[in-house]
């Protein structure tokens, strides 16, 4: 038997070090020197397996997730999610540290020259979104619509009024490898995925993952709430623990990568 490495303990940011490289961060760094997209999905779930409460994985978050949500988001050139999350979570654009942002992308880190947010990738088949929702108005960069050939002309050209990037990235499906190559050709390597669960099944399914974080609230949920992949075909990837963080309330943050794709 071999023992396992026990868990690093989670030390929260001081308000000192706000924007600032710190050993946290520099656990998620993304792979130096990428030339495809390396796309990581961020997931939270409760001790029993949920995804969400009431619809929503808000409910399940601690202030470690929450730190650890806001440095994936400042490593990341891109935010895919699905459409489905975008409703039901009501998202808006995102929301970074611009001095961190900056700091990044000066060491080759990710971020960005002028600390801009990451844009919002919105995958959609349909292209059956609200220019009015928050995804489109509360803003700093607007976000990308990846859609398909045979959506409604009409959805796509309310879309494309608002200013965002509609992109017909696949015929009448967007699949993963649709999603990498259109990424990939707009130099968006470091690719964060929050969801939902069928657009990460989709992923799982294409053997398009390369890396997940995983937070395991301390938690019993119950009810009906669903995992955070779903899927009509199973697809075992085996993965490999790269660290654990505990915080002090039982809050578990885990990162795994694919164990093919490690150096």
């Amino acid at each position: 038997m071999q023992r396992v490495p026990d868990a690093i303990q989670f030390t929260a940011p001081t308000a000192d070090s706000a924007g600032e490289i710190t050993d946290l961060v520099q656990l998620y760094t993304y792979p130096a020197a990428l030339e495809t997209p390396w796309i990581r999905a961020n997931f939270i779930a409760s001790l029993d397996g949920a995804a969400t409460v009431d619809g929503r994985s808000g409910a399940l978050g601690r202030p470690a997730d929450a730190t650890v949500y806001a440095i994936l988001r400042d490593l990341a050139d891109v935010i895919v999610v699905g459409a489905g999350t975008v409703r039901s979570e009501n998202y808006g654009g995102a929301r970074t540290d611009s001095r961190r942002r900056m700091r990044l992308h000066h060491h080759g880190l990710g971020g960005a020259r002028d600390g801009t947010p990451p844009p919002i990738a919105v995958v959609t088949a349909s292209a059956a979104l609200d220019p009015a929702s928050r995804l489109f108005t509360d803003t700093e960069r607007l976000p990308i619509v990846l859609t398909t050939v045979t959506a409604d002309a009409e959805h796509k050209r309310l879309l494309a009024d608002t200013g965002a990037e509609v992109i017909e990235a696949g015929h009448s499906t967007v699949s993963a490898a649709d999603i990498r190559r259109v990424l990939g050709e707009r130099g968006l390597l470091r690719v964060l995925c929050e969801g939902g669960p069928s657009l990460f099944g989709e992923l799982i399914g294409a053997n398009a993952v390369d890396e997940l974080c995983l937070t395991v609230s301390p938690l019993l949920v119950g009810g009906t709430a669903g995992r955070i992949a779903v899927s009509p075909n199973a697809l075992p990837t085996a993965m490999s623990l790269r660290h654990a963080l505990l915080d002090d309330d039982g809050t578990v943050l885990t990162r795994w990568e694919r164990t093919r794709t490690q150096s």
